[in-house]
């Protein structure tokens, strides 16, 4: 599909459909990238917990809130402990430094809650303080030794400052916990 246009300063042109003219198209040459540009990194936060550096999955939505009331289940396993409301989504709230470190956390007012993913696949952690934002993980070859209720959840891990970052996926975490009890 071409059409013939009229020029003011000479003969009629034809008009070429935009998909030709679009493969016309030649940038200058210094708007052009080269390999020499900075790689933009992706910045990911991570959490303390137990004695563990965790991070949040690039992919998952998460937020913090302060530590509120819990709705108790009766017959839950200990380390489930309770229900919040948030934004009207019932979401269970996890103990992990009891799953994972063996220690009891304390819910106090200063204690914060880790919320990670949306709607019905929402589960909550305490933390203690607030997730960090990391730029510049370096990937590492293998596995820290890990608690064993871990070790299927962690498929890489990282190293920032001289600490190990383990790259959490709390879905099948979660999943496997929710089975057990």
């Amino acid at each position: 599909m071409s059409a013939l246009s009229t020029s003011s300063n000479g003969p009629v042109k034809e008009w070429l459909p935009p998909s030709m003219a679009l493969q016309r198209f030649a940038p200058p040459g210094d708007l052009l990238w080269n390999d020499a540009a900075p790689v933009v990194e992706r910045k990911r936060y991570g959490y303390r917990l137990a004695s563990l550096n965790l991070l949040v999955r690039a992919e998952v939505g998460s937020e913090v809130i302060r530590a509120q009331a819990l709705a108790p289940l009766p017959g839950a396993a200990t380390y489930l402990l309770g229900l919040i409301n948030l934004r009207g989504n019932l979401v269970p709230v996890f103990d992990l430094g009891l799953v994972l470190g063996g220690r009891r956390s304390d819910i106090t007012p200063n204690k914060l809650f880790l919320i990670l993913d949306k709607g019905d696949n929402a589960v909550g952690m305490v933390i203690d303080s607030y997730p960090q934002p990391l730029v510049g993980l370096r990937s590492i070859a293998q596995l820290p030794q890990l608690p064993a209720t871990l070790e299927a959840h962690v498929p890489a891990a990282y190293m920032l400052d001289e600490r190990v970052w383990l790259d959490f996926n709390h879905e099948s975490f979660f999943d496997k916990l929710s089975r057990s009890k």
